[in-house]
């Protein structure tokens, strides 16, 4: 009987008062306490669970359509799923998770027959959560990439199937214990290039909180990484807002990825890298805006500010960019971009050393803007300075085109053997009459061989 003043059908205090009300039919299920002992449950559709705690020692609570969770905790070993979803379901329905924390991982997939469905996710934290030992990686651009902490996947390659999402204020993770994976990963069906191919995931909003990540790859792997917040190809998002600070810690750890399509991607708190071959910002996919309006520092060998890969980008902003490794280049432009902002400085401290690209471990001069030669840049404006402290490199490298140039602060390298500019014979760059440019041991401008 439903109780009048909660609307709860059933409240429990111990496993088997938790399998009789789900096998009796209940709809709305009240947690009283902290109940332990109890394999996986599954929720019939339709059905709420909240309040309490539940502890298991393998899988937690597997969802099938329309179910809700919440005012919740659950408990699992970080190997584990806390969260999941029955595939032998076609439709979700509406799966809403609300005001949870987890140990353990939370992993949502439009695989099997699950075709259809709409997930709505309010103040969840993950706790902790290993997942490297998931042998279902997403394949793109020379890697793998490791499964999130929280993980919405649409592994359908039948174009027809789509999973729509509002993700709101996920957290994962914590200084003292990063997950270890990905932090929030969102994705649908890609090929194995990496582009979008199959089922996919809409989200109108993907708004995460603090998040702390070491994907736990082993030194000098190739075609490994993990992502702190990784939009996946096949994922479509309105807005992305990393409204936490977002740290990562390990060998080719990117703190913000994106393989997929995100028309404003906005960051409101540090994004921050201590591991070697990470990225700040790495941009494969199509994004119209990044606003990066707190600073982005990477403390790794070469781990690198921003760098547009591949994909579209109509324009890019950041407060300031800093590195500290050999070989972590502050900005990196490979592609075309209309307008690159940067209110702050844009510093390098380090010489030159190995970093991941693409797959490959190549070595790389701690540059701190480097526009290659398939970037075209219409407007570049910068703040503050772009400074080298570095030996043997040089602060930027213009081997694409700029259209227009503006460094309030100046150009300036001051490492031994140390040059500022550097043009290829084939770039295309406006005049640097109106910026100053020193070199305390090296040239302030050299005209380069373009291959």
């Amino acid at each position: 009987m439903t109780d009048q003043h909660t609307g709860v059908d059933a409240t429990v205090s111990n496993a088997a008062e938790l399998a009789k009300a789900i096998a009796d039919g209940a709809h709305r299920i009240a947690v009283d306490g902290t109940i332990s002992g109890s394999p996986m449950i599954t929720l019939p559709p339709g059905v709420s669970l909240r309040g309490g705690t539940l502890q298991f020692g393998a899988k937690g609570v597997r969802l099938t359509s329309d179910n809700t969770l919440e005012d919740l905790t659950i408990e699992t070993v970080e190997a584990e799923v806390a969260i999941s979803n029955d595939t032998s379901v076609e439709d979700l329905g509406t799966l809403t998770l609300r005001n949870l924390t987890t140990r353990g991982q939370i992993l949502l997939l439009g695989e099997d027959r699950v075709r259809a469905g709409h997930v709505s996710v309010d103040n969840v934290r993950v706790l902790a959560a290993d997942v490297r030992g998931r042998s279902d990686r997403p394949h793109g651009f020379g890697v793998d990439a490791l499964q999130g902490a929280f993980t919405l996947w649409n592994r359908q390659p039948d174009p027809s199937s789509e999973l729509t999402a509002q993700l709101l204020d996920i957290s994962a993770g914590t200084a003292d214990e990063p997950v270890r994976g990905s932090g929030v990963f969102v994705g649908g069906h890609g090929d194995w290039a990496g582009k979008a191919d199959g089922g996919t995931v809409r989200v109108n909003e993907l708004r995460t909180g603090e998040i702390h990540s070491d994907g736990g790859i082993p030194a000098g792997t190739p075609d490994l990484i993990s992502g702190g917040v990784f939009v996946i190809s096949g994922a479509t998002v309105d807005t992305v807002t990393a409204a936490g600070p977002t740290t990562t810690y390990g060998q080719n750890d990117m703190v913000l990825d994106n393989w997929g399509v995100v028309t404003t991607w906005i960051a409101t708190a540090p994004v921050t890298s201590h591991g070697p071959s990470g990225i700040g910002f790495v941009q494969f996919g199509d994004i119209q805006t990044l606003d990066v309006q707190a600073p982005i520092v990477t403390t790794g060998k070469g781990a690198r500010g921003f760098n547009l890969y591949d994909g579209t980008l109509q324009t890019a902003s950041f407060a300031g960019i800093a590195t500290t490794g050999d070989g972590s280049v502050g900005v990196q432009i490979s592609k075309p971009l209309g307008s690159l902002t940067v209110h702050g400085d844009v510093t390098t401290t380090g010489g030159e050393g190995l970093s991941l690209v693409k797959g490959v471990q190549v070595t790389l001069q701690a540059i701190a803007l480097s526009v290659k030669g398939g970037g075209v840049v219409d407007t570049v404006n910068v703040g503050g300075k772009l400074a080298t402290a570095g030996d043997n490199v040089v602060t930027m490298e213009i081997e694409g085109q700029v259209g227009e140039l503006n460094v309030a602060g100046g150009i300036e390298a001051t490492g031994q053997d140390s040059d500022a500019v550097h043009v290829g014979s084939r770039a295309a760059v406006p005049t640097l009459d109106h910026i100053a440019v020193t070199a305390s041991h090296g040239a302030p401008i050299r005209v380069t061989p373009t291959a």
